[in-house]
């Protein structure tokens, strides 16, 4: 499997840059190892006014065979065709997408610490696959790739036998695109494109798909003519996985419609069940609360204690006065969705030295937590058992000590207030317990007293005159108080 990537330049903006964008030298010649064979880069020319990058995918056949038997969770039919004979390891595919993954990971992303304005600009491109499978023709080519800012896009249909033309085409094109376009996203054109044309993967299609799809389709995908087709056979028509994806794209189209972030629409979903007041949803006026807590308390350096999918580090990072922020979680994979909606592979080298996400509990000590002006736990304590509090006081008043604490909760108080939520019934399926003012009040001073900090309570939302605000904020600020008590609370800490 082939497949090269051309650009022009000139003495001031050689094309060689070329090299630091795919993070492979052009001198150099390399290889590298896959599932099903040798992936070799190299460049046949490399000069000020043209450079070439070549993707050479050696399959191994019998790799192929071993792994796809062409049934079952293994692989596709056609890559087992023939067994070892075929013309499956020549023609680009699934295979071609994974190797490009694998060997172009940081181009793919858009990341270039070398020459970050260089990734983030556009190129003049030219792309060539010589055999690429096209279930549809040539002109299911140019309906994929026509919309997405190619000049020309060229399917040519190879021969089945040029001796013999009587027995007319086959079904793989020769595909040459050309355009101004980033790297990163012809690349990630390519990625999904590649394995729609042949309309087979040589893998399991797995749910984790669906966001590899909307990963490499951001940006380009949701407004395509053809996303439903291009949905349905990236994931190898599996209905429910199509399904999900449609609906995540049409939340991108609503929000690119309205002018709105994707995260405000998906908010206003997920929090749905804990909101009453519209257009502005209790998730959004906790945290305008929580901005405006931090602004009086004059905080730069912030941690976001159980940061989640990162709605509080996104918010922050719009502040330029809050210049580092660190959001820590104990899930890998709310992490991993922080991540992706703070985009932080295409944040440029400034704003990305500000944001640090990391892993971590709460009720264990941590010395990289030590020293910020401020911490910020919100709606995180009603998720522990009871008997882990003490721990995670000692971790955050006790060890960590930041100047300001800020903690919100819901008030079981005014559940009474939600028409759709049965008596007795916590606001999420996960809350340990939901607490009253007052008890929200007594542990909130009891810790204050423990720990030398002063406290304050903030009420967030309607502040109804007979069962208080939906939630509950207290403002912790560090006193000269000093506390008697504090080794006990470490001796409870670690015993829970």
């Amino acid at each position: 499997m082939f497949l090269t990537i051309s650009t022009t330049g000139s003495p001031e903006r050689p094309a060689t840059d070329l090299g630091f964008l795919l993070h492979k030298h052009p001198e150099r010649a390399q290889a590298f190892s896959t599932s099903h064979g040798t992936a070799h880069v190299f460049y046949p020319e490399a000069s000020a006014e043209r450079c070439t990058a070549a993707l050479l995918l050696e399959v191994d056949p019998i790799a192929l065979v071993r792994k796809g038997k062409g049934k079952g969770r293994g692989g596709a039919p056609d890559a087992a065709l023939a067994q070892y004979v075929n013309d499956r390891p020549y023609a680009a595919s699934s295979l071609l997408s994974v190797a490009m993954s694998t060997v172009f990971k940081s181009a793919l992303s858009g990341a270039c610490k070398a020459m970050p304005e260089r990734a983030a600009a556009p190129l003049e491109l030219r792309i060539e696959v010589p055999a690429l499978p096209a279930r549809g023709g040539a002109e299911l080519v140019r309906k994929l790739f026509g919309p997405l800012g190619w000049t020309r896009v060229e399917a040519e249909a190879v021969p089945l036998d040029e001796t013999f033309p009587d027995w007319g085409d086959s079904r793989y094109v020769r595909l040459v695109l050309e355009g101004e376009l980033r790297l990163a996203d012809a690349l990630r054109q390519l990625y999904v494109l590649l394995p729609v044309l042949d309309d087979a993967k040589h893998y399991w299609v797995a749910p984790d798909e669906v966001d590899k799809l909307l990963r490499a389709g951001e940006g380009w995908l949701a407004e395509h003519p053809e996303h439903k087709l291009i949905t349905s056979r990236y994931l190898a028509r599996r209905w429910g996985l199509t399904r999900q994806a449609m609906e995540r794209l049409e939340l991108v189209r609503l929000a690119e419609a309205d002018d709105l972030d994707v995260e405000s629409l998906d908010n206003a979903v997920d929090e749905g069940s804990d909101t009453e007041e519209r257009p502005v949803p209790l998730a959004v006026r906790r945290r305008d609360a929580i901005l405006a807590a931090l602004t009086a308390a004059g905080a730069g350096r912030v941690l976001d204690l159980g940061c989640g999918q990162g709605q509080l580090v996104q918010a922050l990072l719009k502040d330029p006065r809050f210049t580092e922020i660190v959001g820590l979680d104990v899930s890998m994979r709310a992490l991993t969705i922080a991540s992706r909606r703070l985009k932080l592979d295409r944040m440029g080298e400034r704003q990305a030295a500000r944001v640090t996400l990391r892993q971590g509990s709460l009720t264990y000590t941590d010395k990289r937590l030590k020293g910020y002006d401020a911490a910020v736990l919100s709606e995180v304590i009603e998720h522990l058992d009871p008997e882990r509090l003490p721990a995670l006081e000692f971790a955050v008043f006790g060890s960590a000590r930041p100047r300001t604490v800020l903690v919100t909760t819901p008030n079981v108080e005014y559940n009474v207030r939600w028409e759709t939520l049965p008596a007795g019934h916590t606001r999420h399926g996960d809350h340990r317990f939901e607490w009253t003012r007052a008890e929200f009040r007594a542990w909130a001073e009891a810790v204050a007293g423990r720990h030398g900090y002063g406290v304050e309570f903030v009420p967030v939302g309607p502040d109804d005159p007979e069962v208080g605000p939906p939630t509950q904020m207290a403002v912790f600020t560090a006193g000269t108080a000093t506390t008697a008590t504090t080794d006990e609370t470490e001796k409870e800490a670690k015993a829970a």
